[in-house]
């Protein structure tokens, strides 16, 4: 079983949010950060030429996920992880469904639907982190 602290310099024990939160943390900063990019489309919307950008989640989740797999280097033969993982949070062009007459390739439709679902799973990660911490306070007052 993994241990979810780690002794540090000066013997005094830290969390390791990767083990208590484990890819939450990086879901929620990667919608944060899509958030900003549909918003920029939106108030895009009427500008000439300007196209539509987003991020491929799935795959963002999936190069990060890959960061927090179980590989540990417990010995000095090991092979260690660098931490330079693909980041895949290259923004990509949205296609448009119909081009428009000044090259703007933004579908309001289109941009209001994927912000909304990505606030609700904001928030679903949202709540599995408070839950996650609600454990934990709980833990540590010894109800």
């Amino acid at each position: 079983m993994l241990s979810v602290f780690t002794i540090q310099k000066g013997n005094t024990p830290s969390m390791n949010t990767d083990n208590i939160f484990g890819i939450h943390v990086a879901a929620v900063k990667a919608r944060g950060e899509r958030a900003e990019i549909l918003a920029r489309n939106m108030a895009n919307a009427d500008t000439p030429g300007y196209k539509a950008r987003d991020i491929d989640f799935n795959e963002l989740l999936a190069s990060k996920r890959s960061a927090y797999s179980n590989l540990r280097t417990t010995q000095t033969g090991h092979i260690k992880l660098d931490g330079h993982s693909a980041t895949v949070s290259e923004l990509k062009y949205r296609v448009p469904l119909q081009d428009s007459v000044d090259g703007n390739s933004v579908d309001m439709q289109t941009e209001r639907a994927e912000f909304m679902r990505n606030a609700l799973m904001y928030q679903t990660s949202l709540q599995f982190l408070n839950g996650r911490i609600s454990g934990l306070m709980t833990a540590i007052r010894g109800e």
